[in-house]
């Protein structure tokens, strides 16, 4: 059977050698160990069984993932489509379950001929067609992600409640993906040590010329390990798509690097031959670990990157070490080394035990805090209207003597539920969300509502699940009053372009939703183009640049926000605020700023500040048994250059 069990080729001397060869040749779950022993030390709120099964969850989708990249890995190839086929798979169950009535069994089987057949073109552009596999894979990534745009038309799909329950618990209290997570581990284990498929992935990764003399048919082996790759990239895209009771078009966006890196980080090397599932799952709870524990501590989202990075650099320096320390390949395993091999993970999990329960004693008869405790989860700090709310809920949180803890989705629904099933779990007092997506933060925000955690929602409302209040601007009013600011401006009549925020978002939506219902009372408006730039200043300075070439003489832009709006300003040059009129939404410094230079007429801004003020104060009323109104509008306002010296935002 092949396996990476590694041979040493020198002996080890005395009991300090035995135990610098058993951390060398077991980097990965000595690191684990460390990490669960620091964590618990650091953070009462680690080590609690909610918690454990919270880091269970929110490494199954990973782990599934990387199960099938091991694959691909063991056998010198790479895959950057993963995380796209996923999204792809899931959005194809969602629209055929849903939109077309398809029977759910039949739909989930055509979710996993989804990821086959993605799997299937990779293995043959690869295999066949000569192309490397970064580059293949990387053209899937943008096809499997382009499709399911066009499939969900840029909007999630709600899930079938069948389906849905793979998003749920057992008994009340065994997440169902955790159970996913563990049978596809066995499967992945089972292929990789049990089958002729498995044994190739191996002989291939180890040496492609000498595997073809030998008589494999290396070309139908590849075929073989992309549409496995695939399978694994349905089953968790399904996975994700239930926890979020929706299929989203951007979902598992960038989870082919955490799958990757965790196949890297459980001892596997991307020069193919090695690696294997059991380190592919320490891998992926590794990553979970690092996340959840840092979440507890309060690190910044920027910070965690770092320290992701990090790790993932020190797992293949420890690699390059057990390799210079003498430890070597070999193609299968003694009886002996097996036991060996069971008897470290039985002696790891004993140690790791008794150390932990040690540790918890430090936690005990701890006074707690007097201050209460507030979870402020952001979409994005990758946008100046969000940093603006922070910046506005930090000042009211010091000011009232609340500890506030903010967390950074980074536009993305499975990472926001990850952190508010931390803040359940982590029994704050109260939470405060700003949602990815109205519908995905629906279960998280169930199951703070079970936990008796009062939910103010900001910005965004949550569907299907009861928060306490919404502290908002009305999105669609607001791009009504961006539509009526342009036309009044061009008199009622002229060419204009819109730029619209990231595909599949709801603050994207309604305010395309508002420029549609105003400028219904323009008729001489005509749109020439409406493209996306996902709410990005550079995104908008290119497609504004690419739109002028076909529309020389277009006359207004409408921008979903000031981001975009400001990249379009930089586009037009001269033309900005002369001869072509500029309309954006926010009200952001940097959007304030050019209203007062003249290149931007226009901000339809939302007062951002007040937003995140307003959200600690009803989350503290609410958190007190005192009355909250269930819909808290902050104003919108245009701001343009006769009145932006009296706003402040």
């Amino acid at each position: 059977m092949a396996t990476d069990t590694l041979k040493s080729t020198s002996s080890a001397d005395g009991a300090t050698g035995g135990l610098r060869r058993l951390l060398l040749d077991n980097g990965a779950l000595s690191a684990l160990i460390v990490l669960v022993i620091a964590m618990s030390a650091l953070s009462g709120d680690f080590l609690t069984t909610d918690n454990l099964l919270n880091v269970g969850v929110q490494a199954a989708v990973t782990a599934i993932l990387a199960f099938g990249v091991t694959f691909v890995i063991v056998s010198a190839g790479i895959d950057l489509s993963v995380g796209s086929v996923a999204a792809l798979s899931a959005t194809v169950l969602a629209w055929s379950a849903t939109s077309h009535g398809v029977p759910v069994l039949i739909a989930v089987l055509l979710a996993v001929v989804t990821g086959i057949a993605a799997g299937l073109v990779n293995g043959f552009l690869i295999a066949y067609g000569k192309l490397p596999p970064f580059i293949a894979t990387l053209a899937m990534l943008s096809v499997a992600r382009g499709l399911s745009l066009v499939i969900s038309e840029g909007s999630p799909i709600a899930f079938p409640d069948s389906v849905s329950h793979l998003g749920d618990t057992l008994g009340g209290w065994l997440p169902v993906p955790v159970l996913v997570m563990v049978v596809m581990g066995l499967l992945a284990a089972f292929v990789l040590g049990r089958t002729y498929i498995g044994r190739s992935m191996y002989a291939i990764g180890g040496n492609e010329e000498a595997a073809r003399l030998s008589g494999l048919r290396v070309k139908k082996q590849k075929l073989a390990i992309y549409a496995l790759s695939g399978v694994f990239a349905a089953v968790a895209g399904v996975v994700l798509a239930a926890r979020l009771s929706s299929a989203q078009p951007q979902a598992a966006d960038g989870y082919e690097l955490d799958a990757i890196a965790a196949v890297v980080i459980g001892g596997a090397s991307l020069a193919g031959g090695t690696g294997k599932a059991s380190g592919t799952l320490i891998g992926a709870l590794i990553l979970a670990v690092l996340r959840n524990g840092l979440n507890l501590l309060n690190v910044s989202a920027f910070w965690q990157q770092v320290v992701i990075g990090v790790v993932i650099a020190l797992a293949v320096l420890l690699d390059t070490l057990r390799r210079k320390a003498g430890a070597t390949p070999v193609a299968g395993a003694s009886q002996g080394g097996k036991g060996r091999q069971a008897a470290t993970y039985g002696l790891a999990a004993v140690v790791t035990v008794a150390i932990v329960g040690a540790t918890s004693f430090l936690h005990n008869g701890s006074s707690s805090t007097a201050n209460p405790k507030v979870g402020l989860s952001l979409s994005t700090l990758n946008n100046p209207f969000f940093v603006q709310i922070r910046s506005g809920a930090q000042a009211e949180a010091k000011k009232l003597g609340v500890d506030l803890t903010v967390t950074d989705a980074q536009n993305d629904a499975s990472q926001q539920a990850n952190q508010l099933q931390n803040f359940t779990s982590s029994n704050l007092d109260a939470i405060i969300v700003n949602p990815v997506d109205s519908d995905a933060a629906s279960n998280s925000v169930k199951a703070a509502d079970q936990a008796k955690i009062p939910v103010i929602a900001v910005d965004r409302g949550v569907n299907k699940a009861s928060v306490d209040a919404l502290v908002a601007s009305d999105n669609v009013a607001g791009g009504e009053l961006a539509a009526k600011s342009i036309g009044e401006k061009l008199g009622g009549k002229g060419k204009i372009v819109i730029l619209q925020g990231q595909a599949g978002t709801s603050a994207a939506r309604e305010r395309a939703a508002g420029f549609a219902q105003g400028l219904k009372a323009y008729p001489g408006i005509q749109v020439v183009a409406q493209q996306p730039a996902d709410f990005d200043r550079t995104k908008g300075l290119d497609v504004m640049s690419n739109l002028l070439q076909a529309h020389p003489d277009v006359q207004g832009v409408i921008a979903a926000n000031d981001e975009m709006a400001l990249g379009a300003i930089k586009a037009l040059g001269s033309k900005a605020g002369t001869s072509v009129s500029v309309v954006g939404f926010d009200g952001t410094p940097d959007g304030l700023n050019a209203v007062k230079d003249g290149t931007l007429y226009a901000s339809v801004a939302q007062q951002p500040s007040q937003l995140g003020k307003i959200a600690v104060d009803n989350a503290l009323k609410a958190l007190e048994g005192k009355t909250v109104e269930e819909t808290i509008k902050v104003p919108v306002k245009v701001v343009t250059k006769e009145n932006v010296a009296g706003f402040t935002g």
